[in-house]
């Protein structure tokens, strides 16, 4: 599903990351009376990494200290890399971790002991914050993954019957929907079609041929009946 925002009372899949079982088990309970998805859990990063992966959560609540050689820090690197949102489950922490936390891109934090309310109060609001912007984002579902994607990033669209991929540098999207639907959600300062099955990002063109728009390694087709408009727009 492709939105430039996200309703509040969506029911999130959230994936705990917690060494102490009754604290996870506390968390998890209060999650599912609060109206919430459990997609699991795990008490170290490298069972964390792979059920992750496996189950797609939307979210992943991530205990700071873990015990392993590993921590909730190491385990955030690894989920900024992959563009998978999290918050941290923190108490008082030392200010080597704190020097340490200021390196990755948490939502949030949610400091124990916590309350039912606060815990939903606190997903609510970091998910919020993550699905408004004021710079072009779209909220794209793909593969039961939400992924936050910058119009700025997109290279181009690609008609696929009643759906439509959607291309940045690094991944491809596949969403339920036409890439007529898809074209009209776009900022059309620099988005533009070259062909009645591709919209293009003028700002990622490289060069232009009499058939071909060259999107760095990318070729997309050109039609007559779209090239005059290419021009005056790039004019």
């Amino acid at each position: 599903m492709l939105l430039k925002n996200i309703v509040l009372n969506k029911r999130l899949n959230i994936f705990i990351v917690e060494d102490e079982p009754l604290i996870c088990a506390t968390i998890e309970t209060a999650l599912k009376k609060q109206g919430f998805k459990v997609a699991g859990d795990a008490d170290n990063v490298s069972e964390a990494l792979s059920a992750i992966n496996t189950t797609q959560p939307d979210l992943v609540l991530v205990d700071i200290n873990l015990d392993d050689y590993k921590d909730g820090i190491d385990l955030a690197v690894e989920l900024d890399k992959k563009s998978i949102p999290y918050l941290y489950l923190t108490s008082q922490t030392d200010p080597d971790t704190i020097e340490r936390v200021k390196t990755t891109k948490p939502l949030g934090y949610i400091v124990k002991p916590f309350t039912e309310a606060g815990l939903r109060s606190n997903i609510q609001l970091a998910w919020h914050n993550f699905s408004l912007t004021t710079d072009d984002f779209f909220l794209i579902k793909h593969e039961g993954r939400m992924h936050k994607v910058n119009q700025k990033d997109i290279t181009y669209l690609k008609a696929y019957d009643n759906y439509c991929y959607i291309n940045t540098k690094v991944n491809q999207y596949l969403v339920p929907h036409t890439l007529k639907h898809t074209y009209e959600k776009l900022n059309t300062n620099y988005f533009i079609k070259s062909h009645r099955s591709y919209v293009i990002n003028v700002n990622h063109i490289t060069s232009i041929d009499t058939k071909i728009v060259n999107l760095g390694s990318a070729k997309i087709p050109l039609s007559t009946k779209h090239r005059a408009e290419l021009k005056r727009h790039i004019s």
